[in-house]
Parts: C-alpha cells; structure tokens; sequence
C-alpha cells in the first residue's frame, strides 16, 4: 500500500509536530482536534517553525511554502479522516478514550486507511477489536519531540498484518525517521522499558530523600552519558503524561507497585505538569 494521505487526530505537542514532519516529507496532511484553541495554537506554531528553518537555511523558502501548502489544521475529524491512508492517533494515554475514538474512526475512514496509534505504552491489541478492521490497526509511537527524534517504534501485534506493517515501516523511512519493528507486543515497548527502569529508581531516590532532582540529573548526565537526567526528560515529555500512564497500567494489574510515584501524584495535583506549563521539577518561568 503506498501511503499518500495522512490524518493525525490531537494537535497537542506530539500531534502537531508528526503532522508537521508529514508535511515536510511530502505527505498530504490534515490535523484535527476537539479544541479550536489549541489547532490554532498548532496552525501558528507551524508557520514560526518553517520561518524559522528558513531564517536558519535549514529549508529553502519554495520547501517551507509546499509544506504549508500541504497542511491543513481542521476543526471537524469528519473533514480530517475522509481520504486518510494512514491516520495517526495522538491524544490521551487513557484506554477508553483511545477505544471510543477507533471505533469512531473505524466508521468514518475508507474501508483500506492504516489506524495507528502513538501511545507510549498501549499496545494496539487493547484497541483494534473496537474496530471491523484489526489488523489494520497497530502501534506506531515517535518520540518527543517528533520534529527532532529519528526513532518510531512500530509494534506488530498477533492481529496486524505484514501488510499493514511494511506501509506504516515505509511511511516512517519517507518521513525521514528511523523506524524499528517489535514482533511482539510488551508494555512499553523498547525505550521507554529502558528509560522506566532508570526514571523509577530515579524517583525512588527522590521519594527517599537521597538527593535532589538537580543532583540526580547531574548524576545521570556526567555518569551515565545522557544527554539529559530523568527529570528533565519527565518535564520534557510531561508529569500528566507519566501520571496517566502509571495509572492506567495500576487499573489493569491491581498491582500497587505500579501506581505513580508519590512525588508523580503530587505534582500532577498541583498542576505543575513540567515546561508545557511552565513548572515542573524545574521552575521554567525564571
């Protein structure tokens, strides 16, 4: 199947910025979102992005204006999905929501477009049977932030077909990403399991009072070699983020050890979410 159309339903942080990288790569793109504010804060960080990259000589001027030209930021999902070989779920890590949405999609979408979904953690056989079509439907998660990050991790559940895998594969290489395929399904997939393990025992030392955010992310950075510590990367990608998905991994095992970590909790009571809103472990309005 060549994939020409893409739709990307959330036009948050992630949702833009895949929809932009689409654009780039010639792709004709629709983005959509319940919220009018926020496609519009998506439609105006597009065009401050491409003048940017323009400014920079990253991409010639001609480039910046077929990008736009290619990239439409619409209010109603029935407009954004209608022709889409390939739409790209972003939105909140929250099983049921993601369901409601598939099987909406399902309806709405020509009987051969590709439903992928971004989520960090859920696997798309959690989803697929809310669909008439699962093996066209399937995990395909770029990482923060999409504009920059060459890695997606496309995920092959038992219910997807080689098909649908070699045209979601091929979708990420035209992107310019650097796609690596799980043949099986597993709770957060292949980094973020790697990243989980270094972020909880980071939070662990936190909740005990070992030491500071400061300190274990300096700690991490000069004795690891990662470009940044667990906490930067936490108010990069976002603490509502990590809070949903610690609690919907403790609603499917019961298991109390999964639940978020105190600190996590706190945070996300608060409503300091990390740079998104301007405080997190970090104060960013300084």
């Amino acid at each position: 199947m060549d994939i020409t159309t893409i739709a990307v339903v959330g036009a948050g942080n992630m949702g833009h910025q895949i929809a932009i990288c689409a654009a780039l790569a010639g792709f004709r793109v629709t983005c959509t979102d319940t919220s009018a504010a926020m496609l519009d804060k998506a439609s105006a960080f597009a065009d401050t992005y491409l003048a940017e990259r323009v400014r920079k000589e990253k991409l010639t001027q001609q480039a910046a204006d077929q990008t736009l030209a290619s990239l439409a930021f619409v209010p109603t999902i029935e407009t954004a999905v209608a022709d889409a070989d390939l739409v790209i779920e972003a939105i909140i890590e929250k099983l049921d929501i993601k369901r409601t949405l598939f099987a909406q999609l399902d309806k709405l979408c020509p009987a051969h477009t590709i439903l992928a979904t971004n989520s960090s953690y859920i696997v798309s056989s959690n989803i697929a049977d809310a669909t008439a079509r699962p093996d066209k439907v399937c995990n395909m998660h770029f990482f923060n932030p999409a504009l920059v990050m060459k890695l997606v991790e496309v995920v092959k559940g038992p219910h997807v077909s080689d098909e649908t895998v070699d045209a979601v594969m091929n979708a990420a290489r035209k992107m310019g990403k650097t796609p690596v395929l799980l043949h099986k399904e597993i709770y957060g997939f292949l980094v973020n399991r790697l990243l989980q393990a270094t972020r909880q025992e980071a939070l662990k030392l936190l909740d005990m009072g070992v030491a500071s955010p400061e300190a274990i992310d300096t700690a991490v950075m000069n004795g690891l070699g990662y470009p940044m510590g667990p906490f930067q990367l936490l108010d990069l990608t976002g603490i509502d983020l990590a809070y949903h998905v610690g609690m919907e991994k403790y609603r499917e095992t019961g298991d109390p050890a999964d639940r978020p970590s105190p600190t996590v909790v706190e945070k996300f009571i608060k409503g300091e979410w990390g740079k998104k809103v301007g405080k997190g472990f970090y104060d960013y309005e300084q």
